[in-house]
């Protein structure tokens, strides 16, 4: 065995230990010593893109958006290829912090990797709803109901497009079609509304 090769065999085996042994802390609940892992493994592996997702992920779910938002930063950075998940994460986390231009963006790129990814047509279709672009905002919902035939949210949404639109037939069709699976849904949009179905 080469000098090089058991060098790159040492690396390969010392990340995997550090990576099982993060999933290990992560399975019984140890967040910051996971996260502490995964900082060693981007000391030694910059730029990694299982480390730069995982650290991201623990950094949002512990309300450090900033620097969760930093490692989607980079991940998709380095490995725009990488995932869709990894720009819609970094997309969520602009929406959140009102910055809709850049999550827009990265909700187009998350669909371009992925268009089966609903929740990225759904973020992208709020996203457009809020800079008042109805038509594009239709189209992307109109998307995630096909993906997400039986989840309200978009058709909420989808609705209540509509009625900005000053299209009260539409909206009552999705009324209808909301009674059918989510009635407590399509009572609100009814009040909420004003169309009586």
């Amino acid at each position: 065995m080469s000098m090089n090769t058991a060098t790159s065999s040492r690396r390969s085996l010392r990340y995997r230990l550090l990576r099982w042994r993060a999933i290990l802390w992560l399975v019984v609940g140890r967040n910051a010593r996971a996260r502490a892992l995964f900082d060693r493994m981007l000391d030694e592996y910059p730029g990694d893109a299982y480390g730069l997702s995982s650290r991201g992920h623990l950094l949002a779910s512990s309300g450090r958006r900033d620097a969760a938002l930093a490692d989607y930063r980079e991940l998709t950075s380095r490995h725009p290829q990488h995932s869709a998940a990894a720009w819609f994460n970094q997309a969520f986390l602009l929406d959140e912090a009102g910055r809709y231009d850049e999550a827009e963006q990265c909700f187009r790129r998350a669909v371009e990797l992925d268009p089966k990814l609903d929740r990225a047509w759904y973020g992208l279709g709020l996203v457009l709803i809020r800079a008042h672009r109805f038509d594009e905002a239709v189209a992307a919902l109109k998307r995630n109901t096909e993906l997400q035939p039986m989840s309200p949210y978009a058709w909420y949404q989808l609705a209540r497009v509509h009625v900005d639109r000053h299209e009260p037939e539409e909206a009552t069709k999705i009324i209808r079609h909301l009674k059918g699976f989510e009635p407590k849904v399509a009572a609100q949009l009814e009040r909420e509304t004003g169309l009586a179905v």
